[in-house]
């Protein structure tokens, strides 16, 4: 046994397109489904939803939160190295 999935695509001619213009961003927006557009018949144009519209854009910032943890007796409040031991400040200062 076969199974064929086939995905039809909505068309419309564009002097439909162009007066439904508007109402039809919304709904690709809404939907998520592409509609192309022809010309006496032939396909010219494809209206599609935008990339970022596909996926929510997610902030770097805190993005492993909860995932990150660490290893062994660490004490996250202290300094990773003796604060001494920096010496940008004093190359950096000009004297």
């Amino acid at each position: 046994m076969t199974i064929v999935m086939t995905m039809v695509t909505k068309t419309m001619p564009a002097s439909e397109f162009k007066a439904k213009c508007l109402a039809l961003m919304d709904e690709v927006a809404q939907t998520g489904e592409a509609v192309v557009i022809t010309k006496n018949g032939k396909p010219v144009a494809q209206l599609a939803p935008a990339p970022s519209a596909l996926r929510p854009h997610r902030p770097a910032f805190g993005m492993h939160k909860g995932l990150v943890y660490p290893i062994g007796d660490v004490d996250l409040d202290e300094p990773v190295i003796d604060p001494s031991a920096w010496t940008a400040d004093e190359e950096n200062s000009g004297q």
